[in-house]
């Protein structure tokens, strides 16, 4: 019953995210905005099927990872909306700093730099993920697991975080006053996207940007971001986007930013 319920819900989130495309794509077409591309979008479409299918491959290893932590807790924090709004919160933090050293630190880009690929900002951008980070995730939030913030709600939070980013990978939404700087934001993450000189390695928050105006990372947007990496386009073919960076990487060719 809960699988089914599970289901249920994911497939209602599916829906909703496939309206929000297509409503984009109209949006796109009647204001000859040109943000989506055919090859580009089949692409970003393989690549999320493929991702969906290594999510389900590997939920039993990142549980087991997961799970095992919690045997070496700290503390024993029992679930509940605070505890839930303290891990939402902590899980943002360590997410910032995850995809801060993810343009910092070779290996980790290698996994990255599929999301930074495309030279188009629109919705199904946003999972253009590599089918390999599940693996990276339980250390990612091993910190936050062995303090004692309950793993299920750490995992939830992860989900969640990605989740919100779904509705920054878009050029439909302009500034947001206030909120720009506050929280993440289109027009943060549009810059974040950007390879123009002064748009490289800002606005790493996934919900948050006070982390970036905290640690110096943060940058509004001043002008059109040049979406892709500093070397331009590189292939439309899933595969090739999926294992560039690892190429790159133990090629030691890795001389690029995105």
């Amino acid at each position: 019953m809960e699988n089914e319920t599970r289901m249920e819900h994911g497939g209602a989130i599916f829906l909703i995210l496939l309206i929000l495309v297509i409503l984009e794509i109209i949006w796109s077409w009647k204001n000859d905005k040109k943000v989506y591309e055919t090859k580009d979008t089949l692409a970003n479409l393989a690549i999320f099927a493929g991702f969906q299918m290594s999510k389900v491959f590997l939920f039993g290893f990142q549980y087991a990872t997961m799970s095992y932590l919690a045997q070496f807790a700290l503390l024993q924090l029992k679930i509940n909306a605070w505890v839930f709004l303290i891990s939402f919160i902590a899980v943002d933090f360590m997410y910032y700093w995850y995809h801060r050293y993810s343009h910092k630190i070779k290996f980790l880009w290698a996994f990255h730099l599929v999301h930074h690929s495309s030279l188009f900002m629109n919705l199904t951008v946003s999972y253009r993920l590599n089918w390999l980070s599940a693996l990276l995730t339980p250390f990612v939030v091993a910190p936050l697991i062995l303090i004692g913030l309950p793993f299920e709600l750490v995992a939830v939070s992860f989900g969640l975080n990605l989740l919100y980013q779904f509705f920054l990978h878009t050029e439909a939404v302009g500034k947001l006053g206030f909120i720009e700087g506050i929280l993440a934001t289109p027009s943060a993450h549009r810059v974040h996207h950007g390879s123009n000189e002064d748009y490289i390695d800002k606005n790493f928050g996934g919900v948050l940007m006070i982390w970036d105006r905290m640690f110096g990372t943060y940058q509004p947007e001043t002008e059109k971001p040049t979406y892709g990496i500093t070397t331009g386009f590189i292939s439309n073919n899933p595969l090739v986007l999926i294992f560039k960076g690892f190429y790159d990487y133990f090629k030691g060719k890795m001389d690029y930013k995105g």
